[in-house]
C-alpha cells in the first residue's frame, strides 16, 4: 500500500543546511541561522494536518518514509522509517531524524540523510526567499497486515 503528499514552501536567506542528524520544514516563515536543521520554511502544512491513514501508516515500524525536495533545477531525496510511537501532533514542523528519537515533530526516523547532505548548489537556491520548493512525502507499507485491511 502507497500514500503520498505533495505540499509547496519557500527558501529563506538564512537556511544553513549544517545539521548533522536532522532535517526539518516548518510553516514558519521567519528563520535566524541558528536553525541549521530547517530546509524550507512557509510550508503549506504541518505534520498535524496530515490525513489519519498517513498517520496510521507512519506508526507502522514497516513503512518505508521518502522525502523528496525539488526546486526548479534540484532534487533532493531522504528515506527512512516509521515509528510505532510517532504522533504527527504539531501543526508547524516535520522533522526528518537519523536516530530513533520520537516526539511531535517528527516524520520519520532512521533516515538516510539530514540537513548537511544537501549539495552545495541546491542550499545555495534554497537560500533565495523567491524559490519555490515542492516536497512530496511518499509512504510505502512494507508488510500488510491482511487483518486489518480492507
Amino acid at each position: 500500500m502507497k500514500y503520498s503528499i505533495s505540499f509547496k514552501a519557500r527558501g529563506h536567506p538564512n537556511i544553513r543546511s549544517r545539521h548533522r542528524t536532522t532535517l526539518m520544514t516548518t510553516v514558519e516563515n521567519s528563520l535566524t541561522s541558528k536553525g541549521d536543521c530547517i530546509v524550507a520554511v512557509s510550508a503549506e502544512m504541518g505534520l498535524a494536518q496530515l490525513s489519519p491513514e498517513i498517520k496510521e501508516a507512519a506508526r507502522n515500524p514497516d513503512t518505508r518514509i521518502i522525502f523528496t525536495l525539488k526546486t526548479g533545477k534540484h532534487k533532493f531525496v531522504t528515506t527512512g522509517a516509521g515509528h510505532a510511537g510517532l504522533t504527527y501532533s504539531d501543526p508547524s514542523d516535520m522533522v526528518a531524524r537519523k536516530s530513533n528519537y520520537v516526539c511531535g515533530r517528527t516524520l520519520m526516523v532512521n533516515s538516510d540523510k539530514a540537513a548537511i547532505d544537501l549539495p552545495i548548489e541546491l542550499v545555495k537556491s534554497l537560500q533565495d526567499l523567491d524559490t519555490e520548493i515542492t516536497i512530496k512525502i511518499t509512504y510505502e507499507i512494507q508488510n500488510i497486515d491482511f487483518k486489518h485491511s480492507v
